[in-house]
């Protein structure tokens, strides 16, 4: 039995991944983790997401708790991230990483740190992102230059980047098709007089309100038509069990990173 620890226990995203952990026959919960100043340290993780209690305690201090798992699971912030894989990387421990935001330098330092460990690393983990991103490829293959494209990404008051990660990754993977770099061709957001649209830009608009756990669509426009590609999720559940998925997957790989292609093999 595969035994997780997941960072970031208390919060919307921990709190599922604890449910699918104590749910999942083939995974058991080993330890849970929280910032310092958080109420829920001292309090039994599953007691905290609902599903009764687990005897797994949050606790702040993963440096000394890397004994208690086999895998870490992080969705929580960069900078808490990074600490995190330092930790990881010191004792040996594969980690599956759905945090969003991460920099360029944040994301050499994964790099750097798969040379020792297994990471997977994306940020989106739902099955059906993945397959909407190989949709993506299919119709940028396709459409080429003849289309105008718009990604258009929803979610909750309280996310706090944006556009959402999967939103700029869906936005890597059409441009790299179309043979773009997205930073020299992303328009975030448009304001005042913007002047005629440049056919080789790509644009994202942003809606952040209520409790919408994610919604992203991509627009490819054409003259007489419009093709969109659509994903929805109504439940943060199917990203927990898409992480479970990474974790039984990676579970004793050799040192490397990889993304949820790789898992799914798509």
């Amino acid at each position: 039995m595969l035994t997780l620890g997941i960072n970031g226990a208390a919060g919307r995203m921990g709190k599922t991944l604890v449910q699918a952990c104590v749910e999942d026959e083939r995974t058991r919960l080993g330890a849970a983790f929280e910032a310092s100043a958080a109420d829920s340290i001292g309090r039994d993780a599953g007691e905290v997401a609902g599903v009764g209690a687990t005897g797994v305690i949050i606790s702040h201090d993963l440096e000394s708790q890397c004994r208690d798992f086999d895998i870490l699971i992080d969705f929580t912030v960069p900078e808490c991230t990074m600490r995190s894989l330092d930790s990881c990387r010191r004792h040996g421990k594969s980690m599956v990483i759905g945090t969003t935001g991460l920099d360029e330098h944040q994301v050499q330092e994964l790099q750097q740190a798969s040379e020792d460990i297994s990471i997977v690393y994306a940020p989106n983990m739902s099955v059906g992102v993945n397959v909407c991103l190989k949709l993506l490829q299919v119709a940028a293959d396709t459409l080429r230059d003849d289309y105008d494209i718009e990604i258009i990404e929803a979610h909750h008051r309280h996310k706090v980047d944006a556009p959402s990660g999967t939103a700029l990754r869906m936005g890597e993977v059409v441009a790299e098709r179309l043979g773009r770099k997205l930073a020299d061709c992303a328009v975030f957001g448009r304001h005042g007089h913007t002047g005629k649209r440049d056919r080789k830009t790509i644009g994202f608009e942003t809606i952040r309100a209520g409790d919408i756990v994610g919604e992203h669509t991509v627009m490819f426009s054409g003259e007489g038509e419009r093709i969109e590609v659509t994903h929805r999720a109504s439940s943060r559940m199917n990203f927990a069990r898409g992480a479970l998925r990474a974790a039984a997957w990676v579970s004793g790989r050799g040192p490397g990173l990889f993304d949820m292609r790789d898992v799914l093999e798509i």
